[in-house]
Order: structure tokens, then sequence, then C-alpha cells
């Protein structure tokens, strides 16, 4: 069962079963919060666990997302479209192995012009 958790340890994770192929977003919400490119992968509501909930602070991004964080550490965790099935996790705040590859990138169209993508997975512009 996969587990994880913000850099400070306040809020955890656990999905149940294997995790999906993750993807990295280039679009310029995701850089702006992450830094860089926001590697998640997508799982179901009901396999999600999330302890420390208390600590989990949401910013709606958009009319249709809301980001969560750690309240206490900042890690950035989730990505969540209310009503949609389900939810994103970043991949790096998983415990490894993670028993995944990213398999694909992104809007690549609004990816910052300092880095180049290179690795030949599939590009979704």
């Amino acid at each position: 069962m996969p587990t994880g958790s913000c850099l400070c340890g306040a809020v955890t994770f656990t999905v149940a079963g294997a995790l999906p192929p993750p993807d990295a977003c280039h679009c310029s919400q995701c850089r702006k919060q992450s830094g860089h490119v926001w590697a998640s992968t997508d799982v179901p509501r009901g396999a999600l666990t999330i302890s420390g909930e208390d600590r989990l602070t949401w910013f709606q991004s958009s009319p249709r997302v809301r980001r969560g964080f750690c309240a206490t550490c900042g890690s950035i965790l989730f990505w969540d479209p209310p009503g949609r099935a389900s939810i994103a996790i970043a991949m790096g705040a998983f415990d490894a192995p993670t028993g995944t590859q990213l398999h694909m990138h992104i809007f690549t169209a609004d990816k910052g012009d300092y880095y180049d993508l290179s690795d030949g997975l599939p590009q979704r512009p």
C-alpha cells in the first residue's frame, strides 16, 4: 500500500492499490506553486486515506480546482477537482518505492522557457 507525507509529517496518507502512472504538468499554475514541474498521479477518492486533515489547507486556484498543502511546512500534496472521481497526489510526497514511472507531459505549450523536454515521453500541449 503506497504511503506518503508532507515534509514535517503532520499530514500523512495511504493509497489502497497500485499507483497509476503519473504525469508531469507544465502549466503556469503548477510551475508557480511547485517551483518547477508538478508530477502527480490520479487516484480514486475512495482509495485515499488522509491523516492530519486538520493540518491540511486548501487553496482555490481556479473555479474548478483546489490545491491542498500542509499548513505547517507548506508541502504541496494534492490537486483536487471537486466532483471528479479522482484526486491527484504529488509524486514527491510518496515514500519510495512508488512502483510506477512517469508516462507523459501535459500542458507543454505553457512550459517554462528555461528547460527542454527530451526524455521521449508523449507530450500533450
